[in-house]
């Protein structure tokens, strides 16, 4: 049975792995450019600040960069995850010597200027729905390794995160129900294996048509996805839904953009999932400056 306090070590270490493995990919046998150029006892400060509008996400990340690079450092804040920055403003400042702050500087910027960008974008499909009450979701669609840092940018939006990977959810999609023999048999199938591994997850299921939708709301599964509906047949998905059985919440997918979220979002869909937003991320520009003491 999945406990939450496992799930949490399970994120914590991902995100731990994730910042290891980007310093070692950069630094491998040492920063040779820094070790020729600057005494190891120079100290100063690295100011990091924003270049362009945006919602900040990211600076916890930093900091652990930062500490793993040299845990004497000193970070003073004046933004945080989740802030509104505007270009010119300072995020954070880093105290110590100039090689660590030198050799974490890149790995730090990487990490918050994509984690920077997926929140902005999320803030922008949240502010856009807000008067409909529609939860924004992400995807899987992330980038390999990074899916801490890109599902964490998402909550720092303000959208949710669907679920982490294949093991805390039973997302029953296309392929699942073609290879089962139906959509009702994938369901009954899933309810069968949670009810005899006493998983406390929840059983979704992708539905292609209005047949589809019929033949899975019989067998009540948690949560049913529209996929590429439009939103004339999103509307009549939903009544039919919310009659047959309130219980069910319901979720948008495919084909869905700025063009188009409102729309969706007011046929009463209860979320809608967006895989843009941490698979076609634009990076928010930030910079750091050193400045010596």
């Amino acid at each position: 049975m999945m406990k939450n306090g496992v799930r949490h070590d399970f994120y914590e270490g991902c995100r731990a792995r994730a910042i290891m493995l980007a310093l070692e990919e950069d630094r491998y046998t040492g920063d040779i450019t820094t070790q020729a150029t600057i005494d190891p006892r120079q100290e100063g400060s690295a100011v990091l600040s924003a270049k362009e509008n945006g919602v900040l996400g990211g600076v916890d990340v930093a900091m652990q960069v930062f500490d793993a690079c040299d845990p004497g450092l000193s970070v003073q804040l004046y933004r945080r995850d989740g802030d509104h920055v505007r270009c010119g403003d300072v995020i954070l400042e880093v105290t110590g010597k100039l090689v660590p702050l030198l050799i974490g500087e890149r790995t730090a910027l990487n990490f918050m200027q994509r984690m920077s960008g997926i929140a902005t974008r999320t803030r922008s499909y949240v502010d856009k729905v807000s008067h409909t009450g529609v939860k924004i979701l992400d995807t899987r669609k992330t980038a390999p390794g990074l899916r801490y840092f890109d599902k964490e940018a998402v909550k720092i939006g303000g959208g949710q995160n669907h679920r982490f990977g294949l093991f805390d959810m039973v997302l029953i999609k296309d392929n699942h129900i073609d290879a089962s023999g139906g959509i009702a048999r994938a369901i009954r199938r899933a309810q069968l294996y949670r009810e005899k591994q006493q998983l406390e997850v929840k059983i979704e299921t992708e539905v292609r048509s209005m047949d589809e939708l019929s033949k899975a709301l019989v067998c009540l599964p948690d949560i049913i996805l529209l996929d590429n509906f439009t939103p004339d047949l999103l509307k009549e998905a939903v009544v039919y839904v919310k009659t047959t059985c309130k219980a069910i919440l319901l979720e948008a997918s495919g084909n869905i953009g700025m063009h188009n979220v409102v729309e969706v979002a007011e046929t009463g869909v209860d979320f809608i999932s967006l895989g843009e937003l941490t698979h076609s991320v634009k990076a928010l520009d930030l910079s750091m400056t050193i400045k010596l003491v």
